[in-house]
């Protein structure tokens, strides 16, 4: 008896350790409200993309990867080359079973397309001819909709005592499957263990499945699509709060029910196919030599890239920058939106400098806006809050009570437009009174909404010392610490659209998908503060006295710049004002005119009007194109096109004591602008498991998501006009080329103290250079640790001691 015991705690243990891999291989998805672009293949990261390639052809029935055409057609072109086609296979460990004839001849031939193994819903639909796949996403979206619903649903469902509970009692009274003849399944739900881990480990044995599912977990987890990457994102963000979390499992819970009832029932006309697919999914994943050539040209372009990258940084620059004191110098996101501007907003005058640095300038800040009690965390969703801030209203208490009252008046009409029985009403009785707004919103009249005229400020309990410890910390990862301009502009983005579900997804990211604006205007004040500058000067970063800080919010639909002077308490003289704006409008018209030409159907006049039309499905195309994160000083990329291509993070490693700010960077701005990339890339190359789908069918749910058409799985990932203008990709899925301007053995110091950092670029998710002192692409990280130069130069293999220094 103790043995069987003994074996059976070994088989739930070993159970519960498959359900929670599973859990964690898929990614997190944040609601519409506060979107956030995540790495679809954060849970593979220990693997290389071939691997992850072949488990998700596997589970998902996707090649990681375009069609053989498209690198062809960029051979054809000449953008990629036998060099790179070369040194992409010496990079792989295949190299003596392809050589580059074969290679080449790979390109010309397209390989068949992959079939993921069925789950047992898709058996029992072949043997009974009924979609049960569909019904099972239907029953599992209808539900979850109502229980994840933030705010939408009339009747949302009780969330007492977790998902699994709630749906039990949701399926116990569901007739839907029992109408379509899945005879008795309100009982089999009712016979259920009653906590998901029960569940999972009585329907593992009624599977015949016994400790080690292999893949299977994971792919019925993919079979929900966004709703597990909600479910997923709950957790995610339980942890960073130091909680724990099982959402994702229960969910699992759910999904291996339905899985078990129709096993049960239909087990006679299924089992031989049955087993052989479990067999399957217990075999270790291994990529076939197809999705190996897949993987080799998708190197070769990115190899192809990276030639460009360092010719434009090897290339002379035509700009001199000036030797006198900047009049303005303007701190931008490193976002690649702003890079366009920057160059722009440069050339308009020798008096201007920008800085580029993460959008949320080091302020970690949960902000509660004007008349609101929902707390906003704008900042990277990777790190916890550690400022509290709130708009102002000392001096308009009546605004603010009257704000709120106009939004509980607009929240309970809007409920009662929905409501069962009033909704058929309204419709005929109100329906010519909105004849005005449909008018106005088709002529482009309508606007989203716009920044909190209120300015943010610091909760009372943020003592001077702290604020002078922030202001202290925030200048030297901006390298910002002697040379201040006349003006210094913090400048936030965000994107100011209408009828567009994913408008959060335009914001900016290290805002944790919101604007921008708050923190700018938060660490304007902080660095006009005349207290905090004197606590400065004690630590050697003296502020000139003539010196202010201006807020601003740079809208990257537009290309317009809203500057927030009446923050500033000092005055600053009219002309300085007009002189700045003139600039600034100066930089929007180029930077439009430059970024109409990716815009289908756009000129540089109507970008503006874009913004404004409801029907526009690209009114901006965010981050579409992003290939490249660069750390290093201005100098090194100033008057150099980067096409709006580049992640451009301001840092001079010789300001840097003990490489902290380096640090921050690989293990903060890099792992995000990796994020975005990579998401970019997966709803490219797998738009059915990570993309959002089309926008014109989509429908909010929940209002946390979005689902095609009336029901089933929620979507989550890019949808696809951002990714694709109808006839063409406008982005080219590539994984990010890092370059830094830093020692190589600092770097690999930073690697080999955070594995999850080093597991990105030792898998190849991520390439890393190093720069060398005239800004080109050196050195080459090859991983495990080790460096080999590039190819422009002499190769020479380095591997890093504690104390050794790759020669610069």
């Amino acid at each position: 008896m103790t043995e069987m015991t003994t074996i059976d705690t070994l088989h739930g243990e070993a159970l519960a350790r498959a359900a929670d891999q599973a859990v964690r291989a898929i990614p997190p998805a944040w609601p519409l409200t506060a979107t956030v672009a995540v790495n679809p293949f954060l849970g593979q990261i220990s693997e290389t993309l071939d691997h992850t390639a072949a488990r998700l052809a596997r589970i998902g029935g996707v090649r990681l990867a375009l069609p053989r055409k498209h690198y062809a057609d960029l051979f054809a072109k000449g953008e990629i080359t036998d060099e790179d086609l070369v040194a992409a296979l010496q990079s792989s460990t295949l190299f003596n079973q392809i050589d580059l004839p074969a290679l080449k001849a790979a390109l010309a031939e397209e390989p068949q397309a992959v079939a993921a193994l069925p789950t047992i819903a898709e058996l029992v639909a072949w043997a009974t001819g009924k979609d049960w796949p569909g019904l099972v996403s239907e029953r599992i979206g209808s539900f979850a909709a109502g229980f994840f619903d933030q705010g939408q649903a009339l009747w949302a469902a009780s969330r007492r005592n977790g998902l699994y509970a709630a749906w039990r009692a949701f399926a116990t009274h569901d007739l839907t499957p029992e109408i379509l003849e899945l005879k008795g399944f309100s009982i089999h739900v009712d016979e259920t263990p009653e906590t998901p881990h029960g569940a999972i480990e009585r329907a593992a044995v009624s599977l015949g499945l016994g400790a080690e599912p292999g893949t299977y977990f994971h792919q019925l987890l993919l079979t929900v699509g966004g709703w597990a990457q909600y479910a997923r994102h709950i957790q995610f963000k339980a942890e960073v709060e130091g909680r724990t979390d099982t959402t994702a499992l229960e969910l699992l819970a759910i999904r291996l029910v339905f899985e078990e009832a129709l096993y049960a029932q239909h087990k006679t006309a299924i089992e031989s196919e049955w087993q052989q697919v479990r067999r399957s999914h217990a075999e270790p994943v291994s990529p076939d030599f197809e999705t190996i050539v897949n993987g080799l040209l998708q190197m070769a372009a990115e190899r192809a890239t990276q030639r460009k990258l360092a010719a434009t940084l090897a290339a002379p620059s035509t700009v001199k920058v000036a030797e006198l004191r900047p009049v303005l110098q303007a701190a931008f996101c490193i976002d690649v939106r702003s890079e366009v501007f920057r160059r722009a907003l440069e050339s308009v005058d020798p008096a201007v400098r920008t800085l580029g640095f993460a959008g949320f300038f080091g302020l970690g800040a949960s902000h509660k806006g004007f008349a609101s009690d929902v707390a906003e965390h704008r900042l990277p969703v990777l790190l916890k809050p550690s400022v509290f801030s709130c708009s102002a209203v000392d001096h308009d208490e009546d605004a603010d009570q009257q704000a709120r009252f106009s939004a509980r008046a607009t929240r309970a009409w809007g409920r009662f437009k929905l409501a069962a029985v009033s909704s058929f009403a309204f419709v005929e009785a109100m329906g010519p009174v909105y004849a005005g707004k449909l008018m106005r919103d088709g002529l482009g009249f309508g606007k989203g909404k716009g920044p909190d005229a209120a300015k943010p400020r610091f909760a009372p309990s943020l003592g001077l010392d702290t604020r002078a410890v922030i202001a202290e910390t925030v200048l030297k990862a901006m390298s910002l610490t002697e040379g201040f301009g006349r003006f210094v502009l913090i400048a936030g983005h965000g994107a100011n659209v209408v009828n567009n579900p994913y408008a959060s997804a335009l914001h900016c990211g290290a805002c944790g998908g919101y604007a921008g604006d708050v923190n700018a205007r938060l660490l304007a004040d902080l660095l006009n503060d005349r207290a905090v500058r004197e606590k400065l000067a004690v630590n050697r970063i003296a502020i000139p006295a003539d010196t202010v800080f201006l807020g601003g919010l740079h809208d990257t639909t537009t290309d317009t710049v809203t500057l927030f002077e009446d923050d500033v308490d000092n005055e600053i003289l009219p002309e300085d004002i007009v002189r700045i704006r003139q600039w600034l409008a100066q930089a929007g018209g180029l930077t439009r005119a430059e970024r109409a030409r990716r815009l289908p159907r756009a000129t540089g006049d109507r970008v503006i009007e874009r913004s404004r039309d409801w029907s526009e499905v690209r009114p901006e195309l965010g981050l579409a194109g992003c290939r490249a994160f660069i750390a290093a000083p201005r100098s090194r990329t100033a008057g150099r096109s980067l096409e709006g291509q580049a992640f451009l993070h301001d840092y001079v490693w010789k300001k840097d004591e003990g490489f902290k700010i380096l640090e921050l960077i690989l293990t903060a701005p890099v792992v995000v602008a990796s994020w975005i990339s990579l998401q970019y890339f997966g709803s490219c190359v797998a738009p059915s498991l990570f993309g959002a789908g089309n926008k014109l069918l989509h429908n909010i749910v929940g209002g946390i998501g979005v689902v095609e058409g009336n029901g089933g799985n929620m979507r989550a990932g890019l949808p696809w006009q951002s990714v694709h203008d109808g006839a063409n990709f406008v982005h080219e899925p590539l994984r990010l080329t890092v370059a830094v301007e830093a020692p190589t053995e600092a770097m690999t110091d930073i690697l080999d103290r955070h594995p999850q950092v080093r597991a990105l670029f030792d898998n190849g998710w991520l390439t890393l250079f190093a720069l060398n002192q005239d800004g080109q692409m050196e050195w080459r990280y090859k991983g495990n640790l080790l460096w080999t130069r590039s190819s422009r130069c002499t190769p020479s293999i380095v591997k890093r001691p504690a104390t050794e220094r790759v020669p610069r």
